[in-house]
């Protein structure tokens, strides 16, 4: 499967479609996350170290196995990519109590531990958690 850090484009397509998102674990790759908010979403990139974020993304300092509820309570979608496997549950248990649906990338060969939708995208699979409304 080929890297979905290089190719942004593979799922802007569907999260440019919500208004407010959450990217969990932005680590050094904005890439995305500078792209949503070109397109006009409004997005929060969370991390566990303090990260550098572009223009028009704002940053907060979190543990999505210890969330802080408010950083997500507005969003409408939460999405990471690379996800492993232990953080598949904490994340969708995270965007349920807010509302939102859950979208994720895993590594390689990892299958998803939650329930979820597969679609396909130039560079793999995204998953997908519809929230429950």
């Amino acid at each position: 499967m080929a890297d979905s850090r290089q190719h942004p484009d593979a799922i802007i397509d569907y999260l440019a479609a919500y208004e407010r998102v959450v990217e969990i674990g932005i680590g050094r790759r904005p890439d995305l996350a500078r792209a949503l908010a070109e397109r006009g979403v409004t997005v929060t990139a969370t991390d566990i170290y303090d990260r550098d974020v572009p223009a028009g993304v704002t940053f907060v300092r979190d543990d999505i196995v210890d969330p802080e509820s408010s950083v997500y309570a507005d969003a409408d979608a939460i999405y990471a990519r690379n996800l492993p496997p232990e953080l598949h549950r904490p994340a969708l248990a995270v965007a349920r109590n807010a509302g939102a649906d859950f979208l994720f990338t895993t590594l390689g060969g990892d299958q998803p531990a939650v329930p979820v939708e597969r679609k396909t995208v130039e560079s793999g699979t995204l998953y997908v958690a519809r929230a429950i409304r």
